[in-house]
């Protein structure tokens, strides 16, 4: 049932849909750790270019083998473990984080036409099938349900060193997760509310329905009214734990955080696990706001359907890498009252409220009210809600200062 939507999967299964699916997942694999090799030497060499730098140049041309010299390197590394370690749970987390990245980018589409006649599919060997490994009717449940596993492996991480700072860090990094999957979560549920709307009995959960939608730019990102993106975009960066969210590594921690008493190849995975989600988090954000491999379309029918959706999809991911590492570079981390303030206390309550607009103009349009009526409604209540929030902060806030001045 979980590939049943794939065409080639509803048929007749013979061996040259099994090969089909092997070179699928032989693809996809190969291409997420070429793509998180590309994306270590591409974060160190655009960093490097706007602070006055070289950046790697010595191993290969432009410093390409750079990644690939450092990882040889940890391989043949010594792999300590430490005396008080649970072993199988230390060596059990670093998959645990490594993996959600590869099975999260499993479902997204890379290539494909989405349009009336197309509809993301196309011909390999004879057999009808879609450019992604799989099409499961949970579709984005499938992405979240993901995230939530990497938190076991940070946490299991931090608790199998069996050393207090290793669990300290995992205790902050999980707290982190936690906090802003939420407002991740109800910033998807608009795109399932608008990809519902857009067509009867569309699937709104699969990702290749999601992508059909935003056909002819017609973009969730303006769909939505851009504010989902924007809180997705924030509640992903702090999930995946990059800048200025990347608290693990800040010199305000005593050690590196919950990977401290990691060496050798466990420590690459992490590391590894670290740029792959960047690159599958990027991949995501496309699919989900910026139409994922749809874009202008001419010229023959092989350009078409292979050449064009596979270059827009991977030209909108690597701007999106591109800003990713511009904040890097430019923006100072997040104190982490402020990090936990920004996801508990703006976001949440931003997307709670924004999804509500949006089911507000849903409901207007189907009984045909006046939606300028109801955006305008909707608005003053999210203003309201907003001072009443704000409000409520500043009296906590002077709570706490006076308690503390009392105890001084």
């Amino acid at each position: 049932m979980i590939f049943g939507l794939d065409p080639m999967l509803s048929g007749h299964l013979d061996w040259g849909v099994f090969g089909i699916v092997v070179l699928k997942t032989v693809l996809v694999f190969v291409f997420l750790l070429v793509a998180t090799m590309f994306m270590v030497w591409f974060e160190r060499k655009i960093i490097g270019d706007m602070q006055n730098r070289l950046g790697p140049n010595r191993a290969g041309p432009y410093g390409l083998l750079q990644t690939l010299a450092d990882g040889t390197k940890l391989l043949f590394k010594e792999d300590l473990v430490p005396a008080r370690a649970d072993r199988v749970a230390f060596a059990i987390a670093p998959m645990l984080a490594l993996f959600p990245a590869f099975l999260t980018f499993s479902v997204i589409p890379i290539g494909g036409l989405f349009n009336d006649s197309h509809g993301g599919l196309v011909s390999i060997f004879g057999h009808y099938t879609r450019l992604q490994l799989a099409d499961p009717p949970i579709g984005f449940l499938m992405v979240l349900a993901m995230t939530s596993i990497a938190v076991y492996g940070v946490i299991l991480a931090g608790w199998a060193s069996g050393s207090k700072y290793p669990l300290l860090g995992s205790v902050r990094a999980t707290a982190q997760m936690v906090s802003y999957e939420a407002a991740m979560g109800l910033s998807v549920a608009a795109i399932f509310l608008v990809t519902a709307g857009q067509a009867n009995g569309i699937r709104a959960l699969e990702t290749s329905s999601i992508v059909f939608a935003q056909h002819t730019w017609h973009w969730n990102l303006w769909i939505t009214g851009i504010v989902p993106a924007v809180i997705f975009l924030l509640a992903g960066t702090a999930e995946i734990e990059r800048p200025p969210f990347d608290l693990l590594e800040a010199e305000q921690e005593l050690v590196a955080g919950f990977n401290t008493e990691y060496s050798s190849f466990r420590f690459a995975l992490f590391y590894l696990a670290s740029f792959m989600n960047s690159v599958t988090f990027a991949a995501v954000l496309t699919t989900l706001f910026l139409g994922g491999p749809s874009g202008p379309s001419f010229g023959p029918e092989f350009l078409k359907v292979w050449i064009l959706p596979v270059v827009w999809f991977f030209a909108k991911v690597l701007v999106l890498l591109y800003g990713f590492v511009w904040v890097r570079a430019t923006l100072p981390r997040f104190r982490y009252d402020q990090l936990m303030d920004l996801g508990w206390k703006v976001l949440i309550p931003l997307s709670l409220g924004w999804l509500l607009l949006l089911i507000g103009v849903r409901v207007g349009h189907d009984r045909n009210w006046n939606v300028a009526l109801v955006i305008l409604v909707g608005v003053v209540v999210l203003l309201a809600g907003y001072a009443a929030l704000a409000a409520a902060n500043r009296v906590a806030r002077t709570h706490r200062l006076e308690h503390e001045e009392a105890f001084e």
